[in-house]
């Protein structure tokens, strides 16, 4: 644990780890189905794939994937779906205000490191309060690589003034793991996250594993 007891400063992924983003994610590419006269699906269908973006609801809703014929003027019309109501269902996690309350007061900046383009993380994440005092908010389109490349959470590290390896990154999908151990940062799997399609977390190679944001702070600030 000695990665987490030198830790100076945590990032995090968005969906999946700070905010429950599938309602809305899910409502976006169901209305395409609807719009078709198709019938609609339960949320519980977008849900594990709703950290996959427009590839994985449109996968769910449609079963296509990114080389169908279609799929760039499909990708837009779930783009703009998503766009017109992105905080119409998206809340955050329970814990989730608790655990970033406890970093602030322990003068931890911390900050956010999504692969969602900035065209949607940045009116988000500028309506939700809770990310009032992220030090940092890098996005899918910040940095010329995404995740699971480090570049992005190198870029958050350097916003917030701290060195990479006394960064913790939080994230629910492998891509975040690699791209944390890449980065040279301690990693922290957050198994209540979408995981993505029969995902098996012991496997990405995380320094530590959390069932509930709050278990973070028992690593963090253990005695």
């Amino acid at each position: 644990m000695s990665l987490f007891a030198k830790a100076r400063a945590v990032l995090f992924d968005l969906d999946g780890t700070l905010i429950d983003s599938a309602p809305d994610l899910g409502a976006a590419a169901d209305k395409m189905r609807t719009d078709r006269g198709l019938p609609s699906l339960p949320l519980e269908h977008y849900r594990p794939m709703a950290g996959a973006g427009a590839r994985g609801m449109l996968g769910i809703a449609f079963g296509m994937t990114p080389e169908h014929p279609e799929f760039a003027h499909y990708k837009e019309e779930f783009f703009v779906n998503y766009e017109n109501a992105m905080t119409v269902r998206t809340v955050i996690f329970d814990g989730v205000c608790e655990m970033i309350a406890a970093l602030e007061q322990a003068r931890m900046p911390w900050g956010v490191v999504t692969n969602k383009a900035s065209r949607f993380t940045l009116p988000l994440t500028a309506a939700m309060p809770l990310f009032g005092s992220a030090g940092a908010i890098v996005c899918g389109d910040t940095t010329p690589h995404a995740k699971p490349h480090p570049a992005p959470l190198l870029e958050a590290a350097s916003r917030l003034g701290v060195a990479p390896t006394e960064c913790v990154y939080v994230g629910d999908d492998e891509r975040d793991i690699i791209a944390g151990l890449a980065a040279a940062m301690g990693t922290v799997a957050a198994s209540y996250g979408y995981l993505g399609q029969q995902a098996d977390v012991t496997r990405w190679n995380a320094h530590l594993q959390i069932d509930h944001p709050l278990d973070l702070l028992k690593s963090l600030f253990r005695p």
